[in-house]
């Protein structure tokens, strides 16, 4: 018998201060350097396409949603941009994990101290729980998944994953 467990969940990032006025500040930009281009100043017209560029990444990243997918034994990370662009940011196999609990929980107090890269998925709110996944022993990966998901990890991992 296979059993197949699959959870989603969709977390919306917080956009910082710094990208949402960077948006702004290249728009207007556009806008001023089209109408110095219409003027005659064909300069204009390039620093515009620059600037409009810009402006279009910085739209892209501000409008930011991770979503956890739990298919059988792994947690696929996707970054969904601007509700129009979808690219697979990680795959991490629960076998390979070591710990999975509330980023206050004392299960997590071995390494809180410890050399380790982080990456953070989660919406930067600190109103919602957030968790940390210790992989591999070298990775701390911060989440914000849904009970659900928590739920079907534990079912996989019972003494690697702690709700406390």
């Amino acid at each position: 018998m296979v059993s197949e467990t699959y959870v989603e969940c969709l977390v919306a990032r917080k956009s910082s201060f710094a990208v949402r006025f960077l948006k702004t500040l290249l728009i207007m930009l556009t806008v001023c350097f089209v109408l110095i281009g219409m003027v005659g100043i064909v300069f204009g017209f390039l620093i515009a396409i620059a600037t409009g560029v810009g402006a279009y990444f910085a739209y892209m990243n501000a409008d930011l949603e991770y979503e956890y997918l739990y298919i059988d034994k792994e947690i696929n990370i996707d970054k969904v941009m601007a509700k129009s662009r979808r690219k697979r940011v990680a795959t991490y196999d629960i076998q390979r994990m070591e710990v999975f609990a509330p980023v206050k929980s004392y299960h997590l107090d071995a390494f809180k101290n410890r050399e380790m890269k982080t990456v953070d998925y989660s919406s930067r709110m600190d109103d919602n729980k957030k968790y940390m996944m210790v992989y591999e022993g070298n990775l701390k990966i911060f989440l914000e998944p849904s009970p659900e998901m928590v739920k079907a990890i534990q079912m996989v991992a019972p003494r690697k994953v702690f709700t406390d």
